[in-house]
């Protein structure tokens, strides 16, 4: 898939610090930059997220890369995996989200946050009231809270990086571990 909109020119400042940040400016960053204003909020939001401790990490970067797999946001799950690199999290378990139904890599837990991902993601959504009652009661209502607002987000991103054209950008050939491509689908529907 090719940008189904150009890439705009940054302001000199913000490429050089996007370059000193990830070594090159994200695609998502130049396409919505047509509107400065939607990119500078998007900016200002996401460095927000980043400012969020009530949830762990580890459990929004794997969040993340689900809802990714799910929409089919080849940058998403391309940059989110570097991410987790870069924030020294568990690399084996984080290469793995693609394929997390047949991992044994993740405990009780992380199984849950990630099936919630997918539940948000789903159009409509299909979390379940057992589903969000488990996390709560393991999470505490404060990070439930920032753990829905975080995927909620990263859907937005996801779904808008997808429909102007943008992909992988190569940020994850950098990890160490190489990041586990989805199964097939078998005509089935998965399990909960």
């Amino acid at each position: 898939m090719a940008l189904r909109v150009p890439k705009a020119e940054l302001p000199i400042e913000l490429r050089e610090n996007m370059i000193k940040q990830l070594g090159e400016v994200p695609e998502p960053v130049e396409v919505v930059w047509h509107s400065p204003k939607v990119a500078t909020s998007n900016l200002e939001f996401s460095g927000k997220l980043a400012e969020w401790d009530a949830a762990d990490a580890g459990l929004k970067s794997f969040a993340h890369m689900a809802v990714a797999v799910q929409v089919g946001c080849s940058w998403c799950l391309d940059v989110g995996y570097f991410q987790a690199q870069n924030q020294d999290l568990d690399l084996v378990k984080a290469s793995q989200v693609p394929r997390w139904r047949e991992s044994e890599v993740f405990t009780p837990l992380e199984r849950d946050v990630l099936e919630y991902a997918e539940a948000m993601t789903s159009t409509p959504p299909t979390v379940t009231d057992e589903l969000y009652a488990g996390l709560l009661e393991r999470l505490g209502p404060a990070a439930m809270v920032e753990l829905t607002a975080y995927i909620a987000f990263v859907n937005m991103a996801t779904r808008n990086n997808n429909a102007n054209g943008v992909t992988s950008q190569g940020f994850s050939d950098a990890c160490e571990i190489p990041l586990a491509k989805r199964p097939e689908p078998s005509g089935v529907a998965p399990s909960a």
